[in-house]
C-alpha cells in the first residue's frame, strides 16, 4: 500500500512550513535515511529524511512551496512491487474536493464586468490649481496623466493635455454618474498618495514566529530591569594573553560573557528559572541561548552545560553554532530550550539597552559595549573600560533581590577573570 509523507513538524511551534525543494524526483529509488526534500521552519532549513524504503512515486507538493500545514501529505512512497496505478484514487479525491471551488468561479467573475465602471468613479489626485485650470478648460482630470510626486496631477500636466487636445469632461460625464455605489466599494483601495515610496518584503515563517513569541512575551510578561557597570581592563588584558598562547582559538569578550553567566547562574540558581501555572522551573542543567542575528531575523543557538565548559571550548562552539544559525543550518536541538539568553549588541556601539525576555525563560542579559569612562577609584578620578549590562526580569519567576544578587556574581566574575579559569 503507498505510504503518504507527510509535512513533519520540526519543532514544538511550527504549525507549518515551507517546503524548499525536493532532491529526489518522482521515480527515484529512496533507502531507509536518505534525504527526500529540505524544509524551511520557523527558525531554520532542515533535511527531511526518508525512514522506509521505496520509491518516490509522486509529488503532491512542489519545492517552493510556502505555508503547507503539518501532517498535509506532500509526497506518496511506492513500496516493492507497487507502481504509479496504486495512488491515482488520491489525486482523483483531492480534485473531487477542488470540485466546488472551480464551480464557483463563474459566480464570482460576474462583478468583474463591472470593472471599468469602478475604474472610471477612481479618485483623481491633483493640485488645486490644476483643477482648477481643468475645470474652466473641461478637460477630464482622468485622462491626465500626472507628473508629479505619486502620481499626482499638476498645473503643467494640465496645461499639456489642453494644448494636446484631450477629451473634455462631459465625454467621461455619464459612465461616472453610472458609478456612485462602485466608487464608494473602491475608495478604501485607493493608495495614500504622500505616503513614502516602499517595497513589499514578504514575512518568513521565521519572521512571524519572532513577531508573535515578542508580542506574547512584552504583553504578558511583567519585566522589571536591573542595570549594572562592569569594568574590563583586567578581562581585556587576559584575553589578549590567552589569545597570544594558541592558534586554535581566537576568545572574544562574548566568550567571557558566557562563561561569567553560567557561573553566576551555578552561584545563584534561582535566576536560571522560568514561569509555570503551578510550579516554577528551576533548571539544574546551565544552558544559556545566545542571540544571533541573520538575514531572517534573531534565533538563539544554546550552549549546554556553559558552566561545565572552558572559555577554548565555549568560543569554538559558538563559533560554529552561529555560523549554522546563519546559513539556517542549526537542528532543533541546538535552538529550543536553554534556560537564560545573552543579547550582546556592544560590538554595533550600542552603549545600553533593555531585551525583551525569550519566553519560557525567565531572564535575559543585555550587553552594551565596553567604552572608556571616567570613575573614582580610591577617591581619585581615573579611566577606565565600563561595560553597562541590563538585566530584563520576569518578576512572577525572579524577585528583585534575586536578580541583583545574579548580577553582582557576574560583575564579579567579569572583572575578576582569573576565577573563571579556575
Amino acid at each position: 500500500m503507498p505510504i503518504e509523507l507527510l509535512m513533519p513538524a520540526l519543532s514544538p511551534t511550527m504549525t507549518e512550513g515551507n517546503l524548499a525543494r525536493w532532491l529526489k524526483k518522482e521515480g527515484d529509488a529512496v533507502k531507509s535515511g536518505d534525504v527526500l526534500c529540505e524544509i524551511e521552519t520557523d527558525k531554520a532549513t532542515m533535511e527531511f529524511e526518508a525512514v522506509d524504503e521505496g520509491v518516490l512515486g509522486k509529488i503532491l507538493v512542489a519545492g517552493g512551496t510556502a505555508g503547507v500545514a503539518v501532517n498535509t501529505p506532500i509526497g506518496v512512497l511506492l513500496e516493492e512491487g507497487e507502481d504509479a496505478s496504486a495512488i491515482v484514487a488520491k489525486p482523483a479525491a483531492a480534485a473531487a474536493v477542488a470540485a466546488p471551488a472551480v464551480a464557483a468561479a463563474p459566480v464570482a467573475a460576474a462583478p468583474a464586468a463591472a470593472a471599468p465602471a469602478v475604474a472610471s468613479g477612481d479618485r483623481v489626485f491633483a493640485s488645486p490649481l490644476a483643477k482648477r485650470i481643468a475645470a474652466n478648460a473641461g478637460l477630464d482630470l482622468k485622462a491626465v496623466k500626472g507628473t508629479g510626486p505619486y502620481g499626482r496631477v499638476v498645473k503643467a500636466d494640465v496645461e499639456q493635455a489642453i494644448k494636446g487636445g484631450v477629451a473634455a469632461a462631459p465625454v467621461a460625464a455619464a459612465p461616472a454618474a453610472a458609478a456612485p455605489v462602485a466608487k464608494a466599494a473602491a475608495a478604501p483601495a485607493v493608495a495614500n498618495p504622500f505616503e513614502p515610496a516602499f517595497e513589499e518584503i514578504p514575512n518568513s515563517s521565521m519572521r512571524k514566529v519572532i513577531a508573535r513569541r515578542l508580542t506574547e512575551a512584552k504583553s504578558t510578561i511583567p519585566h522589571f530591569y536591573l542595570s549594572i557597570d562592569c569594568e574590563l581592563d583586567a578581562l581585556l588584558k587576559v584575553r589578549g594573553e590567552l589569545n597570544a598562547r594558541s592558534d586554535s582559538y581566537k576568545l572574544s569578550v562574548n566568550d567571557f560573557i558566557i562563561r561569567a553567566v553560567a557561573l553566576a547562574l551555578k552561584k545563584v540558581p534561582a535566576a536560571n528559572a522560568s514561569w509555570g501555572e503551578d510550579a516554577i522551573k528551576r533548571y539544574t542543567d546551565v544552558d544559556v541561548s545566545v542571540a544571533v542575528a541573520t538575514p531572517n531575523g534573531l534565533i538563539t543557538p544554546i550552549v549546554r552545560h556553559a558552566d561545565h565548559k572552558g572559555l577554548a571550548a565555549i568560543s569554538n562552539e559558538m563559533k560554529e553554532l552561529a555560523g549554522k544559525a546563519r546559513d539556517g543550518k542549526l537542528k532543533p536541538e541546538e535552538f529550543q530550550g536553554g534556560g537564560f539568553t545573552i543579547s550582546n549588541l556592544g560590538m554595533y556601539g550600542i552603549k545600553d539597552f533593555a531585551a525583551i525576555i525569550n519566553p519560557p525563560q525567565g531572564c535575559i542579559l543585555a550587553v552594551g559595549a565596553g567604552e572608556q569612562r571616567p570613575v573614582v577609584k580610591a577617591g581619585a578620578l581615573a579611566i577606565a573600560t565600563v561595560m553597562t549590562c541590563t538585566l530584563s526580569v520576569d518578576h512572577r519567576v525572579v524577585d528583585g533581590a534575586v536578580g541583583a544578587e545574579f548580577l553582582a556574581a557576574f560583575k564579579k566574575l567579569v572583572e575578576d577573570p582569573l576565577s573563571m579559569l579556575l
